[in-house]
């Protein structure tokens, strides 16, 4: 998500940094690109106008235009108010005395059913919440089967179907069972249509009077763009939401829905979907989105990503195995796989200060997930012994694990070098301690990932935050 908002902003801003001094002139230039970056963008107009007057007010100031540093003073400030545009701090569920209804609403296709199960996920497994779910889609034939099955793929309990009852119905039903159940969340998912009409407004108002839920979230797709925000708009008119979550915010490069829901409807984006996988639904962060879109990084959630997914055991294991140099193929595949489980290579170096520029040079490189797998494959393909025992592994063995992995011997052995480096590294490491370390940095190959991509490219020298064997040509 933001893609194009950060490509192109960056443009602008790096032009501003080249200047050792701002005139008036100079800051309305650049205020005019990013106004047409943000139209481009899907930014709603009315957003557009008071986003860049804020800008303007604040950037034109003496203070500015006489810092020793202006280009970057002015970019702070565009820092300052995309965060106040997208609602200043994280707002999380406002959750209550149990059972506390969640009320799920939004147009047909949005992915409402799906995001409900990835909801009671995230409330179940972070918040330690006890959730039930429950269908009062009665209009659309396979939605409350759909809500069973994702219910047990979540292991999260959803209201037995019962046939022929109406959507308040159904609710008064849930209600009580939430009650006798001792849950602490009920998720009631309603009914959508294809567009926003009076009948659908009408059964979502009764709904909402009849349950009183401590939260009503809009579920809105990030690809409608413009038409998110009037949806958001008209949905909030009506029945007043508390929250917005959007969804395939990761296929969405623009982000112009984003940047206008806070200002148009004044109620807080509480959640982003992030991907098909039913765990893929993250807090939205104002500030962090920010530094996203300006190409600052976001290295909270990159820390926050990995506390989450890290096995413990198994780090402190690899510490002591890494301080021997003792780091074998088993060890490299649970790198491989926690990459993975962290957003895999495109996912964590979105996260990194600056990546916005390198896109080009990652695209080129042929840099993305497909290396993950491929060398999992590789490993897969070895033997037991192979995997514990690296230096086995001869000509005639790597000719049998490439025709395994599907994948030219070659790339075997980039993955049978990275491994020995890796291993070469880590022991000089723990023999020398902080000298250690940077002799091994200094002795360390940057080609050992070149070429993976399939490109016969590779990444720039000294390509950061990536683990050893990232970087540089071949």
């Amino acid at each position: 998500m933001f893609d194009s908002l950060q490509s192109r902003l960056g443009g602008v801003f790096d032009r501003l940094r080249g200047r050792g001094a701002l005139s008036e002139a100079d800051v309305d230039t650049a205020l005019n690109e990013v106004r047409a970056v943000l139209v481009d963008a899907d930014v709603a107009l009315p957003v557009v106008k008071k986003f860049i007057a804020k800008v303007r007010e604040r950037a034109v100031g003496e203070q500015v235009i006489r810092s020793v540093t202006p280009g970057q003073q002015v970019v702070k400030i565009v820092h300052d108010t995309l965060v106040e545009t997208l609602g200043t701090e994280s707002e999380g569920l406002s959750l209550g005395s149990p059972p506390a209804p969640i009320l799920m609403v939004g147009l047909q296709g949005s992915g409402k059913t799906t995001t409900s199960a990835k909801l009671a996920l995230l409330l179940q497994t972070k918040d330690k919440k006890r959730v039930l779910m429950a269908s009062l889609d009665v209009n659309r034939p396979a939605a409350m089967e759909q809500l069973r099955v994702l219910g047990e793929q979540t292991n999260t309990p959803t209201l037995p179907i019962v046939l022929g009852q109406r959507p308040t119905d159904i609710a008064k039903r849930a209600l009580a069972a939430a009650r006798v159940g001792g849950y602490d969340v009920l998720i009631l998912d309603t009914a959508g249509r294809q567009h926003v009409d009076e009948a659908l407004m009408a059964e979502v108002a009764e709904i909402k009077k009849l349950t009183q839920p401590h939260e009503t979230l809009l579920v809105a797709d990030s690809l409608t763009g413009q038409d998110a925000v009037n949806i958001a708009k008209s949905f909030n008119e009506r029945v007043q939401i508390t929250g917005i979550i959007l969804t395939r915010v990761d296929g969405d490069q623009r982000g112009g829905a984003a940047l206008s829901m806070r200002e148009v409807t004044g109620a807080p984006i509480k959640f982003l979907g992030t991907g098909e996988k039913l765990d893929a639904l993250e807090a939205f962060h104002p500030a962090r989105v920010a530094g996203r879109i300006l190409d600052m990084g976001d290295v909270v959630s990159l820390v926050e990503r990995a506390v989450e997914t890290v096995d413990r055991d198994k780090a402190e294991k690899l510490a002591k195995k890494m301080k021997k140099g003792e780091l074998d193929f088993n060890d490299l595949a649970d790198q491989l796989s926690q990459m993975r489980k962290m957003g895999g290579m495109q996912g964590l170096l979105g996260m990194l200060p600056g990546m916005g520029k390198m896109k080009d040079q990652l695209a080129a490189a042929g840099i993305d997930d497909s290396i993950l797998k491929r060398q999992e494959a590789i490993i897969s393909s070895m033997t037991k012994k192979e995997r514990v025992t690296p230096d086995v592994i001869n000509g005639s063995r790597r000719k049998r694990i490439a025709a395994g992995a599907g994948v030219e011997v070659a790339e075997v052995n980039k993955v049978v070098k990275m491994q020995r480096q890796m291993s070469d590294m880590m022991k000089k490491m723990g023999k020398g301690g902080r000298g250690g370390l940077m002799s091994a940095l200094g002795g360390m190959n940057p080609g050992m990932m070149g070429g993976m991509g399939g490109q016969g490219g590779g990444m720039p020298p000294g390509f950061p935050g990536l683990p050893p064997g990232f970087g540089g040509k071949k």
